[in-house]
């Protein structure tokens, strides 16, 4: 992913630039935002075709992508089935065998470069990499270091019931319950509030 090394990531909680480093972080929002592109996520796919995969590149602004192909659609939806694998381990060693399984699959290439006018990074994937091998390898290495960090659990799904949405939560004591992309939580404490005041009218 192209960051800038100075820049934080808008949605980026204060806390987080204590955990992991803007790449990292940027990379957690790609895995999340990949995982809850699943079918399994409301029953509709959202990785429809390659406009939609687009999107997706730009949204993260992915670099070196070339030209999109039928097979860069195929193979990304490959990846999510297998990073849901990780984000889904129902313990650090579960983890950590899935994203071993998944870091092995794409060709791993540390290199820095300071393309496009941002300062010098570093890039996993090798020159020339695929959509997916350059995903496979940005988020695996991402994924890699939340597990090695203990901080696993950060990676986990919303804990609304009726939601299976995926998120990452960046906050110093761990506190998020629930995704964005549904206002989950707002939806709770409203049904709470309305339960409570049932209550106490009866």
């Amino acid at each position: 992913m192209s960051v800038r090394p100075d820049a934080r990531p808008r949605h980026c909680p204060q806390g987080a630039a204590v955990l992991f480093s803007h790449d990292i972080v940027r990379s957690l929002d790609c895995v999340v935002d990949l995982v809850n592109t699943s079918p399994t996520q409301d029953g509709v796919e959202q990785l429809t075709d390659l406009h939609a995969l687009s999107a997706f590149v730009s949204r993260h602004a992915v670099s070196e992508v070339g030209e999109l192909a039928g097979r860069d659609l195929d193979e990304v939806r490959g990846l999510r089935t297998a990073i849901c694998g990780v984000v889904d381990a129902p313990d650090d060693r579960g983890a950590a065998v899935a994203v071993n399984a998944l870091v092995s699959r794409a060709a791993v290439s540390p290199r820095l470069t300071d393309h496009d006018g941002y300062g010098w990074h570093l890039h996993y994937f090798a020159p020339g990499a695929s959509l997916a091998e350059h995903l496979t390898v940005d988020c695996g290495m991402a994924l890699a270091h939340v597990v090695a960090a203990g901080e696993r659990e950060r990676l986990r799904r919303c804990e609304a019931p009726d939601c299976e949405q995926a998120l990452v939560d960046l906050s110093r004591n761990r506190s998020k319950r629930y995704c964005d992309a549904r206002t989950c939580g707002n939806r709770l404490h409203v049904a709470a509030y309305r339960e409570r005041r049932r209550a106490a009218s009866v």
